[in-house]
């Protein structure tokens, strides 16, 4: 997809380390990709791969020490204007510094963050209005404390808490896991920002409040217009959710393709091992298939593939030999393998 008109965010041979006693874990190692507003992007694989560190990289996030942005471009296409036109600003983020004035205005007015475990990314001693409310106070200048409660009250009742005018005053200990992650999701939105990032936003819930989580991620993107980038564990969430899907294995991207054509034609060994693990109601009813071995060492220097000790269709003395290139085998749907 080529809509310059709505690029939103490049990003470009990204590199985040961590720079540990034990040595150096390339947690992301060189990951490209842009996301378009009304489009969504889905990043899938296991634990350890870099989708998280990928997220936390592009709102700056990443602890430092250890944790370091190293390499690559991370740029952003603001717009803003009034009376029907527009300006655009391209921001590296990488370029800014990481707690100053402009960075701290992306977040949370630009760029909104569903994090993985709302419990633990709530405060336990303010109210969950209070901290929506900061959120809004500090991207809005001139709004009073009353107006920023009243549209506090609304996104909460629109993200589908009951009682919002009296839940606005409850602690996070006093919302179940579905209603902290509603919140969540409001805290996220109050600004109207151009882009969502969602990490394992329904880790833990059930699927009936996943599904209804689900549909207001997707009913908000459309009325808002926003970029969405959904990091999951679940293939067929993400199938659900994306236009175009990502997978990752160590910090690489192994495949990038449509979703269309990444469910249809999935060509990386990893991709079509991540497959066989997901179970069905149709047809023939069989055991699944687990993906064999364990996740190499993050510290471990792998001259090959990273997925060569785990790879049924692996080429001894080629695929251990040196790193495929990511390569375009059909359009729009790129490879790391030498099979391709």
């Amino acid at each position: 997809m080529t809509d310059t008109a709505n690029l939103f965010l490049e990003v470009d041979n990204l590199k985040t380390y961590f720079f540990l006693h034990e040595g150096t874990v390339k947690a992301v190692d060189g990951v490209s990709f842009n996301l378009y507003k009304g489009r969504s992007l889905g990043v899938i694989g296991e634990s350890g791969c870099g989708k998280s560190v990928t997220a936390h990289s592009i709102l700056r996030l990443v602890p430092s020490p250890p944790g370091r942005e190293v390499d690559g471009k991370i740029l952003l296409h603001l717009h803003e204007g009034s009376n029907g036109s527009s300006t655009e600003e391209i921001v590296d983020t990488l370029k800014l510094e990481r707690n100053g004035p402009k960075m701290r205005s992306i977040r949370g007015k630009e760029i909104g963050m569903i994090f993985q475990e709302p419990m633990t990314s709530f405060s336990p001693v303010h109210t969950i209005g209070s901290q929506i409310m900061e959120n809004l106070l500090l991207h809005t200048p001139g709004i009073s404390k009353k107006e920023a409660r009243d549209r506090t009250i609304e996104m909460l009742q629109r993200v589908g808490i009951a009682r919002a005018h009296q839940q606005v005053d409850a602690y996070p200990h006093q919302f179940s896991g579905g209603m902290r992650q509603r919140a969540m999701i409001a805290m996220a939105l109050i600004c109207g920002p151009s882009m969502l990032i969602g990490d394992e936003p329904t880790t833990a819930l059930d699927v009936t409040i996943q599904a209804q989580i689900l549909d207001l991620i997707n009913d908000l993107q459309a009325e808002l217009n926003m970029a969405l980038m959904y990091i999951s564990h679940d293939l067929a969430v993400v199938g659900e959710m994306s236009d175009e899907i990502i997978v990752m294995y160590l910090g690489l991207v192994m495949e990038h393709a449509s979703t269309d054509e990444i469910f249809d034609n999935p060509l990386h060994p990893y991709t079509l091992a991540l497959w066989r693990s997901i179970p069905t109601i149709e047809g023939k009813l069989e055991r699944l298939t687990p993906i064999s071995g364990t996740l190499p060492s993050p510290f471990a220097h792998i001259p090959g593939c990273p997925f060569f000790s785990r790879c049924e269709r692996r080429i001894p003395g080629t695929c251990d030999a040196a790193l495929p290139p990511l390569k375009e085998v059909a359009p729009g749907h790129w490879v790391r393998c030498v099979l391709y």
